[in-house]
């Protein structure tokens, strides 16, 4: 990763993001309501501590290439106590899927390219 594409300011992007996220609920509050209480919802488990949760919320926020995520949920990680061992092993698990993911796709590539020319 180069230097000019890191956040470099943790607390600067989560204040912008801030700053944007009310002007959105400015722009659309029946929207931002509704995502507050899918967030909410989804923070309302019987099964899973705040932690767990949080380090399945970080290794989808690497998988979907979320800052905001990872910055909303690294915080919260940390307050519920994840350790930065615990973090990496659940970063490890994102990768491991990512490379997954993308081992699936290429063997439908090569479908693709079987099947190319095929029909018709």
């Amino acid at each position: 990763m180069t230097a000019d594409t890191r956040i470099h300011d943790w607390d600067g992007y989560n204040a912008g993001l801030r700053d944007r996220g009310r002007e959105l609920t400015a722009l659309h509050p029946e929207f931002m309501k509704g995502f507050g209480a899918l967030n909410r919802g989804a923070a309302t488990t019987r099964h899973l501590d705040a932690k767990t949760r949080e380090m399945i919320a970080l290794a989808v926020a690497v998988t979907t290439r979320c800052e905001g995520c990872i910055d909303a949920h690294a915080r919260k990680a940390k307050a519920a106590g994840a350790t930065k061992e615990e973090i990496a092993e659940a970063l490890g698990v994102a990768i491991a899927l990512n490379a997954g993911a993308a081992l699936t796709y290429s063997l439908h590539v090569l479908d693709a390219v079987d099947g190319a020319g095929q029909s018709g």
